[in-house]
């Protein structure tokens, strides 16, 4: 018996055709703090130090959940990337920091590069849109470990912020407000529930009323990142916390950045829920309470400022077209 690597189910030869493909994706994100090439063993950045007065580097690694069996059922998979890269800016972003670089991982039973193709693609366009260079990553061919037309992935961010900025060093107080900022839908977080709940009823290529647009467009939203309209005011005094609305919930996730002696008090009903978040709700009879932590509920950032920022900040979203909603304070 005579047997081969690519006989056991790992194609060097498609591995190398991979990069060839990537090549001017990943080099369009490229900043000149970049020093290294594509395929080098790693990623070399030249930091920006002069740009700060005294600089700490945020990083934050994340994936972006069961949202992966949707592409793999619809067979797209141009805005996963963009999901895990911009899901990723938004977790450093409540630091303060914004993005300077970030490395993916991909893994699969056996490469289609037509796949990854699309899936760089999305990588690319979020670095783009972020200013973040894609420096790096790995795409790995497992046979037998993943399911046929399968794989997974996971993203690692570094950004900075200069120590002076940071939200950690801001107090939150009581009667600060709460400003929530729209999401697309779901994001990346409670897909586990929403494929239970709508997959048992629809198929993905349903055109589903309540949404107005095929089940899977909905199901397939790009995360978005909201480094664009936060950017210009990350160093306003009034700005005291932010918090990035992801597995957990509102509540879960910006009670995160509370003392133990802060607690919220939300208005509920200050904002219109999203109708993918009524359908799942009612198609799966799902408690209240249950949605709230699994789900985004339609907030997918939310600022906490002091009450005289109230109308600076009102005036420079609209000034911006970004949609927001007062919803709560703290208490």
């Amino acid at each position: 018996m005579r047997a081969t690597y690519k006989d056991s189910g790992v194609d060097i030869e498609a591995g190398n055709r991979s990069v060839e493909i990537i090549k001017k994706k990943v080099k369009s994100t490229f900043t000149p703090n970049v020093l290294t090439n594509i395929g080098s063993f790693g990623g070399c950045f030249e930091f920006p130090k002069d740009e700060y007065d005294n600089p700490v580097l945020v990083s934050s690694a994340d994936g972006v959940g069961t949202k992966l069996k949707i592409a793999f059922k619809s067979n797209r998979h141009n805005t996963i990337g963009q999901c895990l890269v911009n899901h990723c800016v938004n977790d450093i972003l409540t630091t303060g920091a914004e993005p300077l670089f970030f490395l993916d991982y991909f893994a699969t039973s056996k490469l289609n590069n037509d796949v990854l193709s699309e899936v760089i693609t999305g990588l690319a366009t979020a670095c783009r849109e972020n200013n973040c260079a894609l420096i790096g990553g790995e795409t790995a061919e497992m046979p037998g470990f993943y399911g046929f037309n399968e794989y997974d992935m996971s993203g690692t961010i570094v950004g900075v912020v200069d120590k002076n900025n940071m939200m950690s060093n801001r107090a939150i107080n009581t009667g600060d407000i709460l400003i929530g900022l729209p999401s697309t839908g779901l994001h990346t977080n409670g897909y586990s529930l929403a494929r239970n709940v709508l997959l048992n009823r629809f198929d993905l290529d349903d055109y589903i009323d309540e949404l107005d647009c095929l089940l899977y467009e909905e199901l397939l939203k790009i995360h978005r990142s909201y480094l664009p309209v936060v950017r210009d005011i990350l160093k306003k005094e009034w700005l005291t916390g932010i918090s990035h609305i992801t597995g957990g919930g509102i509540e879960g996730n910006t009670n995160r950045i509370l003392d133990d002696n802060s607690k919220l008090d939300i208005t509920w009903n200050a904002w219109d829920t999203p109708p993918i978040f009524s359908l799942i709700q009612k198609l799966g009879n799902v408690p209240l309470d249950d949605m709230r932590e699994a789900t985004n509920m339609g907030i997918g950032l939310i600022l906490i400022i002091k009450s005289e920022g109230l109308s600076e900040l009102t005036e420079f979203l609209n000034k911006n077209n970004e949609k927001f909603v007062e919803m709560g304070k703290i208490i």
